[in-house]
């Protein structure tokens, strides 16, 4: 099979490529490197006879032009993500991950079977207004509460290219799947994100030891599972012109607990400072995962203890370079 990464140097990116090859596919990469290009774990991949990596601009038309063709499977995923990178620059998440999107529909060939990477970030508004159940499956409707607020402009994003890709599979000819993660954590994710900013506490010492939204509740999905669960998607005929949720619903946690956790993992012991949430954080997520088992059989098997680990392992190695 022959499969096409767009945003493959990234973090799901990069761990479903690992996957793929290890399956015995061919992979081509592409992705414009912003988040750098000293990249030991991408250069590994490099070297296998099976991957080829491209560097290319998906927002400017012309890059997709020089593109291969004849794709067995796409996966969008190229996107600028992090609520910090979006609460900075939140007209730039709207022109990136827009574009990327729009020029695929151009582009995509009739047959092609294509993974559009979305988040449960669309249900935050609902969420944080209280009238989105959670567990949340995926025929609750979707909220934006301001759509001025920058946080949002990743959501609006996301919704836009949902809309974008099953409004227009079938009349183009190709399959479509959308995938709406929750809450997805693991190694070589970036800083921006709350396991590996509290991994990267505990390696430092910081005490005492901040934890922002202490009281709230997720439940983290090991991207091990998650690529886990995009691959049986894309290998079930079902799946096509749905939105489906990916996530681990077993394990819902305690943002204070899961602090503990990653304290303990660490064999440090400082004192905690339960602090305030982000602004426009929701206070609960967990997503209802029934139509992911009905169509592809899917559980979660890397436990939050174990995930943590070994997410906690690897930033204890590597720390994080911008």
């Amino acid at each position: 099979m022959r499969a096409l990464l767009l945003g493959g140097a990234g973090f799901i990116g990069l761990h479903l490529a690992r996957r793929l090859v290890a399956d015995g596919h061919r992979v081509t990469i592409v992705d414009d490197f912003s988040r750098g290009r000293d990249d030991a774990d991408l250069d590994r991949l490099r070297g296998d006879p099976a991957v080829r990596v491209v560097s290319a601009d998906l927002t400017d038309a012309a890059a997709w032009a020089a593109l291969p063709r004849g794709w067995d499977q796409i996966y969008l995923l190229a996107a600028v993500v992090g609520v910090r990178n979006v609460e900075q620059d939140p007209a730039r998440v709207v022109r990136v991950n827009t574009l990327t999107a729009l020029h695929l529909l151009d582009w995509v060939a009739p047959g092609e079977r294509v993974f559009f990477a979305s988040t449960s970030e669309v249900y935050a508004g609902g969420v944080t207004a209280g009238v989105v159940p959670v567990p949340t499956d995926e025929t609750v409707p979707t909220m934006i509460s301001d759509v001025a607020a920058p946080r949002f402009a990743y959501a609006v994003s996301k919704l836009l290219g949902e809309a974008a890709f099953l409004h227009t599979a079938r009349a183009r000819g190709f399959e479509t799947v959308v995938g709406r993660f929750h809450n997805v954590y693991g190694p070589r994710m970036g800083a921006d994100h709350v396991i590996p900013e509290m991994s990267l506490r505990a390696v430092r010492g910081v005490d005492p030891f901040p934890v922002p939204g202490a009281d709230q509740y997720r439940a983290f999905c090991h991207v091990h599972d998650a690529v886990e669960a995009m691959l049986r998607l894309m290998a079930t005929p079902a799946a096509d012109g749905q939105i489906v949720h990916i996530g681990n619903d077993r394990e819902e946690t305690n943002i204070g607990d899961l602090a503990k956790l990653v304290l303990r993992v660490a064999g440090v012991s400082p004192a905690i400072e339960a602090r305030s949430a982000p602004a426009g954080s929701v206070a609960r997520r967990c997503p209802d995962l029934s139509r992911l088992r009905e169509l592809t059989g899917y559980e979660p098997t890397v436990s939050l203890e174990e995930g943590v680990r070994t997410t906690f392992a690897w930033y204890r190695e590597h720390g994080w370079r911008r």
